[in-house]
């Protein structure tokens, strides 16, 4: 497959925190390549290094060394302000605690990354009901998020993450904060999503259930790719 086939490509990532006189090697030389419309998953122990490479991913921060090119643009390079507009325009974010605001409507929340953007009032709410439907919320819009289930505030944040047509969806332990069976119902979400808009989605999780819907599973371990599985189909 060509370049213009891969979304993700990372070359020799490493991250170095430096506490003090103490050095802590978090990523120890990644290199990997995911292609457009990919599901996969990102597995690994506590201290693997999967919570760094999420956020090297999510241009949340910078590699000390190595390239990273997302849609063939050099992203490892850029400055906080670039890297803050790629973060809003191109990659959707769904965390573990949902991060909404408190005492806003489901439908404000899925407002907000717009607000920065050069959308018209009328587009923008277009655009944040649209992507409650997508996500089964047809009708909870006016809900206030404390008058919602985790379900579907997790459901809320998934449309928020799907508002400004990202290019990538990355999700932290989507189903950490929920039971089994509304994890379950939320990784349906997520199939759906994928299988609908070809979406390209990255799961960090250490939950075996939610690999199960991805293509691939990378399991990370001290900081480096131990090994590549494909689910079987």
């Amino acid at each position: 497959m060509s370049e213009n086939n891969n979304i993700i490509k990372l070359e020799n990532i490493t991250k170095t925190y430096v506490m003090g006189e103490n050095k802590l090697d978090a990523l120890k030389g990644i290199s990997y390549t995911i292609k457009r419309g990919a599901m996969i998953a990102i597995m690994g122990p506590s201290g693997s290094g999967k919570s760094t490479l999420m956020n090297v991913i999510g241009c949340l921060d910078k590699p000390t060394s190595g390239t990273y090119y997302l849609e063939n643009e050099l992203v490892s390079k850029l400055d906080k302000n670039r890297l803050a507009g790629i973060r809003n325009k191109r990659i959707g974010f769904v965390f573990q605690n949902f991060n909404l605001l408190a005492r806003t409507s489901a439908l404000e929340n899925v407002e907000l990354p717009l607000v920065y953007s050069n959308v018209s009032a009328k587009e923008t709410r277009e655009r944040a009901q649209k992507a409650l439907q997508q996500v089964g919320l047809k009708g909870r819009e006016d809900h206030k998020t404390n008058q919602l289930s985790g379900g579907e505030k997790q459901r809320v944040a998934i449309a928020r993450a799907l508002v400004n047509h990202p290019s990538l969806i990355l999700a932290d332990e989507p189903t950490g904060n929920l039971d089994t069976k509304t994890g379950i119902d939320i990784m349906e979400v997520f199939k759906s999503l994928h299988e609908k808009s070809g979406i390209t989605v990255v799961l960090v999780t250490h939950d075996p259930e939610v690999t199960v819907y991805a293509e691939k599973v990378i399991h990370l371990r001290d900081g480096l790719i131990e090994n590549e599985k494909r689910r079987e189909t």
